[in-house]
């Protein structure tokens, strides 16, 4: 019995040092996807009244903890089912981050230019829509909603990124990285946005008491959190196009092709990174392949949105009552 025991202890250890392991593994295959999940989700829950940011934080994390409790089982089932799946399924989330960067861009030039005219609603306007489209409480709701969205497609790739690091495991291996994976990264993920978001509580706190030098700094970080809140919207939209295209360039053999020629004359070729060398210039060139590719999926995705839209509205003008 304490032989049982001991020798079920042994397997139980031998189990969790293979998670660590494996879980220590794919956190670095997923370091460049996280890090643009954060720049992303900071963008997206800022702005928010000051006094309801860390509810807006916190309903986002319980969201995207809801998000992998459906991607985690999912992505197991994928990949015993139909493996074939996966990089269609991948595709289309990567096809849609890059649709919302441009939509961004769109809506910001849009905003622009009407404030650059000086142009006003009619007095005709319809207020009170207007006025609760755009209340605190209803602009809270897109906020946490499109964060919820734009992390499901994030978690989705680390989740399939992850699987594919521990794709020769056992099953109980393969879970139990995911699952560590998953909550490590919402945890480290929401943990930063709080902190980012809150960045200016910190800084006010700092300036009205403590030495000079700690008055210094707080004031230091008044003056540099809204200038890195701007940043990070900026940021935000750029992690898209690059997290998409890179998703979309992947995916596609002769785009992904291009990318690598272009990563190799960088000096980010696979040759380099075996040997150690990882220039930076290759790293860059990578990265802005990946976000042409993004930027021109996303401009093919708005038109065929546009062009879809305009045919289904003139479809329903003309269809019979």
């Amino acid at each position: 019995m304490a032989t049982s025991l001991l020798l079920l202890l042994d397997d139980i250890a031998s189990v969790l040092d293979d998670v660590g392991v494996m879980t220590k593994a794919a956190t670095a295959k997923t370091a460049g996807v996280i890090g643009d999940d954060l720049a992303l989700n900071a963008h997206q829950v800022a702005g928010v009244e000051p006094a309801r940011e860390l509810a807006v934080v916190w309903r986002v994390a319980l969201g995207s903890l809801r998000n992998k409790a459906i991607l985690v089982p999912a992505a197991l089932a994928l990949s015993w089912l139909a493996p074939w799946a996966v990089a269609p399924l991948l595709m289309l989330g990567g096809a849609y981050l890059c649709y919302e960067g441009v939509e961004k861009i769109l809506h910001s030039m849009l905003s622009g230019a009407k404030d650059g005219h000086g142009s006003a609603a009619p007095d005709h306007a319809p207020h009170a829509d207007l006025a609760e489209a755009t209340s605190p409480p209803a602009v809270e709701r897109d906020k946490i909603a499109g964060a919820v969205r734009t992390d499901f497609i994030l978690s989705a790739e680390i989740i399939v990124i992850t699987l594919g690091v521990v794709a020769g495991q056992s099953l109980g291996i393969q879970l139990g990285v995911l699952v560590a994976v998953a909550l490590m990264m919402t945890v480290g993920v929401y943990g930063v946005v709080a902190g980012i978001v809150r960045l200016d509580d910190l800084g006010l706190a700092l300036a009205l008491r403590g030495s000079r030098g700690v008055r210094a700094i707080g004031r230091g970080i008044l003056a540099a959190a809204p200038w890195l809140l701007r940043s990070l919207s900026v940021a935000g939209t750029v992690a898209m196009f690059l997290v998409g295209g890179g998703i979309i360039a992947h995916e596609i053999p002769a785009i992904h092709e291009i990318t690598a020629i272009t990563s190799a004359l960088g000096g980010h070729g696979a040759a380099h990174e075996a040997a150690g060398h990882t220039a930076w210039w290759g790293i860059l060139a990578s990265k802005l392949a990946d976000g042409l590719v993004g930027i021109l999926a996303g401009a093919v995705a708005v038109a065929v949105v546009a062009i879809g839209t305009r045919l289904t509205g003139q479809e329903r003008k003309t269809s019979p009552h």
